[in-house]
């Protein structure tokens, strides 16, 4: 089981680490790390009482007990399988796509300091079409046009998402998320670099995606089986580690709270009995974890060794 063999890629740069699953490796690649909403903003219901029954593992990893801010890292997550480079999201644009907008990704930077070019990137997983796991999709050539940043990849997005961010087709995605997908999603449906699916896509013989919607409705979950090893890179399906132990608990950003919650479950309930590691796309601390069962409820039973990207500036 995990982790097989755990390296450093760059021993100076806590940001990048690596494990071995089977025969496919994991390489975490961190962009920006910050303290986002206090906790009963970013989970309405919840109180500071189910926080600090949790104090003295969730901080400071997972959430700062004096500003009761949760901890989230923006970051991809880069796979090598079947002699191919796939890329899971690509975090935050580096300008704001509309006024206000979240930005500052470093996604070019984050990659060069883990030795990895854009040339050489064949699949890019884009787990649903939030600003901050879609902003490095493209980049502006030298003609001032948006281009895909990865030019031999092909772009994997899921058909519900497609159909509910792109304005152009009226779908029902928030409107101030509109110049998003122009500027992320629409160059690369142009450029003929994309495949949208649905239901569920193989990328090789190790990488499968299928559907867990709740938070989008297309939100995509990547599962990796190779050899006796097994995990689910969850995107946005969890934001905190106190959702493993309430798996009820919802984001506010998640469109469909109560589908969100029900997918949670069933996915927890997966990764529990095949002991697969879950790893979610925000994750401070080792960033990724394998959750066991105590009767009804969820337990964390151990954490990945992904090092903390604590040196990481804000955004």
């Amino acid at each position: 089981m995990f982790p097989l063999s755990l390296s450093a890629r760059r021993p100076d740069d806590r940001r990048v680490d690596t494990i071995e699953l089977g025969e496919v490796s994991v390489t975490r690649v961190a962009h920006v790390a910050h303290y986002a909403l206090p906790s009963s903003r970013f989970f309405p219901g919840t109180d500071r009482s189910l926080w600090d029954a949790q104090r003295s593992w969730l901080a400071p990893e997972h959430w700062d007990a004096v500003s009761d801010g949760v901890r989230v890292v923006l970051q991809s997550w880069v796979l090598r399988s079947a002699g191919r480079t796939v890329l899971i999201d690509t975090g935050l644009p580096a300008a704001p796509a509309r006024p206000g907008a979240p930005s500052g990704g470093r996604l070019p930077e984050a990659l060069a300091a883990a030795g990895i070019d854009p040339a050489s990137v064949d699949v890019v997983v884009c787990t649903h079409l939030h600003a901050d796991h879609i902003g490095g999709n493209t980049r502006v050539d030298g003609d001032g046009e948006r281009v895909p940043m990865f030019p031999r990849a092909r772009y994997l997005f899921s058909r519900p998402d497609i159909e509910f961010f792109d304005p152009r087709t009226g779908g029902e995605g928030p409107g101030d998320l509109a110049n998003d997908f122009d500027q992320s999603v629409a160059p690369v449906l142009r450029s003929g670099q994309a495949t949208v699916w649905d239901g569920s896509y193989r990328i090789d013989e190790n990488l499968r995606l299928d559907l867990a919607p709740g938070h989008t409705p297309g939100l995509a979950m990547l599962s990796l089986a190779s050899g006796t090893d097994r995990a689910v890179f969850v995107g946005d399906l969890l934001h905190s580690p106190v959702q493993v132990l309430e798996p009820g608990v919802s984001s506010c950003f998640c469109h469909d709270p109560a589908e969100a919650a029900r997918t949670r479950r069933r996915v927890l309930e997966r990764a529990a009995d095949q002991r697969a590691l879950v790893v979610p796309a925000h994750f401070g601390g080792p960033g990724a974890v394998e959750v066991g069962r105590d009767g009804a409820r969820f337990t964390i039973r151990r954490w990945a060794g992904f090092s903390d990207p604590a040196p990481l500036g804000s955004s």
